[in-house]
């Protein structure tokens, strides 16, 4: 059953505790103004195989903090946290700028953590001026665009709406500076260094991260897979959660995890 839980200012959503220690343990990391909430369809779905642990990044959800402009500095919070709660056997698993702060963490941390999960996301993520500019302008404009950007054409408009209702309840500024620290992310040249199994999740109706942004990740990596999931957009976790898990479960077990 996720319950809630706060240590040293950061919140984190568990499926289970305490986390047993004869398990990998999922550390779920969101996007841009999200929370641990996004993974609510994950957390107690998988956690019969893994512990589940989502976190809020600082500024996000249940977290203090006003939000981090560099994705180093988001990795960094995430390991603070992976060390402080001794966290057995952590997989970082990110969608979109969660997916590149996974990717700095198995670029600056391989020795902390046991793998990675990466969905819709890339190794370069530029932001469009479009984006910044609604964003400034108008937050509810920019709630509209996001909930046309985000989604598959036939995905059902109650989990747009749930996403938009969390993206809500984040600051502007703090969701400024998450798209500052995503336009200035670029570790195209570290992929091949990365000595873990990764797993690449891409979903075929992504506008946001369209997925040759995975297939380049599967190809510059050596120990990456890749997995497509069709008629899903960006918020694919949230969009065709059975497929998701289906393709976590497997990456799993396939790794002997």
């Amino acid at each position: 059953m996720m319950q809630a839980r706060k240590i040293n200012g950061i919140g984190y959503l568990t499926g289970n505790w305490p986390l047993d220690r004869h398990k990998s343990t999922i550390v779920f990391i969101h996007g841009v103004g999200g929370s641990g909430l996004f993974w609510r369809l994950q957390i107690d779905s998988l956690t019969p195989q893994v512990n589940t642990l989502a976190i809020d990044l600082p500024g996000h959800g249940q977290s203090d903090g006003e939000g981090m402009d560099a994705i180093e500095d988001y990795a960094y919070s995430v390991i603070d946290l992976i060390t402080t709660i001794n966290v057995p056997n952590p997989i970082p698993c990110g969608i979109s700028m969660g997916g590149a702060i996974t990717l700095q963490i198995l670029i600056n941390h391989p020795d902390s953590i046991k793998a990675g999960i990466l969905i819709n996301t890339g190794a370069k993520l530029k932001v469009a001026p479009v984006i910044f500019d609604t964003l400034a302008n108008s937050f509810s404009e920019y709630l509209e665009m996001m909930g046309q950007l985000v989604a598959a054409e036939n995905t059902d408009k109650k989990k747009i709406k749930l996403f938009k209702e969390d993206t809500a309840k984040c600051k502007p500024e703090v969701i400024l500076r998450d798209f500052q620290a995503c336009h200035n992310f670029d570790v195209m040249q570290q992929l091949e260094s990365i000595p873990l199994p990764v797993l690449v999740v891409s979903a075929e109706d992504d506008q946001m991260t369209p997925p040759k942004y995975g297939d380049y990740l599967v190809n510059a990596m050596p120990y990456a897979s890749g997995v497509h999931i069709p008629a899903a957009g960006h918020i694919l976790p949230l969009e065709k959660p059975e497929n998701f898990n289906a393709a976590i479960a497997e990456f799993i077990n396939d790794n002997d995890l």
